[in-house]
Parts: structure tokens; sequence; C-alpha cells
């Protein structure tokens, strides 16, 4: 911290004259880069349909309102089908997910050179992309339906289980797995007795939180004809049937809530 000596003693400042102007000609970036982006964000809106917004939101809210509430028989199947997506999605994700980020540890990978880089590779690229264009390629390639919801959730989960889980095992205690090595254990019983023990709650509490996230999106997946609530809101939204968009918001909304709920209590009593 810089001194200046003075007839009353010495002066501590904060900075340095020279630290004062780096940070002030950040700070000037900073404002300017800011600037530039918002010029380039805006700069084929049209003002006028902003200004107007107001006014069509209060128009769609009144006619969204009161919903359609006889509309919800017809939701039970598609909201079983949302389930079903969502669940077998995250088993399929969780089943290629688990070896991947055991080829992704440094503990546990055959090969830092080749295996370990493939896995993170894999884990990247499945987290860089969104389920929602995962789906809409899926649906190019198969078709509408919910094979394409189930295998797009599923691409997405990789990643994601992938990455919490290598981590998890990275940080195993190594003098227990010594110990169950020290005994003569196979490869198979090295991870049953020694890295099993010790991940299992990350594990499974990495899969239910999986599960509560992918109920959320496979909600929407719909939308690009991989079925589900989100293809009756589709449906909905095409004919302006703002009542029953109503009704699929709220039966969505309760379904987030108690899969949420249910995530909690299952992290809960497994951790």
């Amino acid at each position: 911290m810089p001194v200046i000596k003075t007839e009353s003693g010495p002066v501590w400042l904060r900075r340095t004259p020279q630290a004062s102007l780096r940070l002030w000609a950040a700070w000037f970036v900073f404002v300017a880069l800011t600037v530039w982006c918002w010029l380039v964000m805006t700069k084929d809106t049209i003002w006028y349909f902003v200004t107007d917004a107001p006014q069509q939101a209060a128009d769609i809210g009144s006619r969204m309102f009161p919903p359609r509430l006889s509309y919800i028989e017809k939701l039970i199947w598609p909201l079983w089908d949302t389930i079903n997506m969502a669940t077998l999605g995250t088993m399929l994700g969780v089943a290629i997910a688990t070896p991947i980020a055991f080829l992704a540890a440094r503990n546990t990978t055959p090969s830092l050179m080749i295996a370990r880089p493939i896995a993170l590779f894999i884990i990247v690229a499945s987290r860089s992309i969104n389920s929602l264009i995962w789906a809409l390629l899926l649906v190019s390639i198969l078709g509408p339906g919910l094979l394409a919801g189930i295998i797009a959730i599923a691409l997405r989960s990789i990643g994601f289980v992938g990455k919490l889980l290598y981590e998890a095992i990275e940080e195993t205690e190594a003098t227990q797995i010594e110990a169950v090595q020290a005994t003569g254990a196979s490869g198979a019983q090295l991870l049953n007795y020694g890295y099993w023990p010790q991940i299992a709650p990350a594990f499974w509490g990495i899969s239910v939180f999986r599960w509560d996230i992918n109920i959320r999106e496979s909600a929407v997946l719909g939308l690009v004809g991989a079925g589900g609530l989100g293809l009756q809101l589709q449906a909905s939204l095409a004919v302006l049937a703002w009542p029953q968009v109503t009704t699929i918001l709220l039966v969505i909304l309760a379904t987030v809530v108690f899969s949420e709920w249910v995530s909690a209590k299952v992290r809960h009593a497994i951790i």
C-alpha cells in the first residue's frame, strides 16, 4: 500500500496512481464494450413494438383468465408422457455417463493421454448443447415422438452427471482404495468395495437432481415435436386458445413443484 509523507504525518493511499489509472481504464473499456453490445443487439429493434408491449401483454393476460380447468382431463396422458420422458431419459443418461465419469477421473482412467481427453470431450459436448437443440436434431432424424425426447434428455444429462460424478470419484479417499487393493481384489471388487461406498451418496443425489431438472426440460420439448405437455402447449398456442394455455402452464408448474419436493425428500433420505 503506497504512503505519501506530509507535514502532518504519513498518508496511506488505497492505490498507486498507476493502479488507479489502470482501474479507470478498465472501467472505461467495460462501459464502452457494454454500449457497443447494446447498440449491436438493438440495431434491428422496432421500438414501437417495445412501447406497445405492456398493452399487448395486458390484452393476452385478460384472455388467459380464467383458465379452462375442464381441459385438465386431456392433459393426463401428456403429463404421463412427460414424466416418462424425463425418467427414462435420466436413466439412460446416467447409465451412459457413469462409465464416462470413470474414464474422465484421474484416479480411475486407464489412460491420461487418450481415454481421459475423449471422456472430457464427450462431457463438454453434451453440456454445451441444450436439450431443446438435441430434440430439434433428433426429431429431424427420428421423426416426432417420445423417443426423440427421451434421447435428447439422455444426451443432455450425460454431461451434467458425468462432470459431477467424475469430480466425486477424484475426491475419494485413496487410503480406502489402497486397503482394498492390498487384499488382492479384482477390478470389479475394487469398484464395488473401494469406490462405490464413497461415491454412492453423490451418485444418487446427482441422479435425482438431474431427474428434477429433466422434468422441467421435458415439459417444453413437445414444442419441437417431442411429445408430452409441450405438444399440447404448442397446439393451444397455434389456435390462440389462451385459457387452455393457462391450464397447461398451471399443470407444468404443479409438476415442477412436485418433482422438486420429491427430489428434496430423496436427496435428504440418501445424503
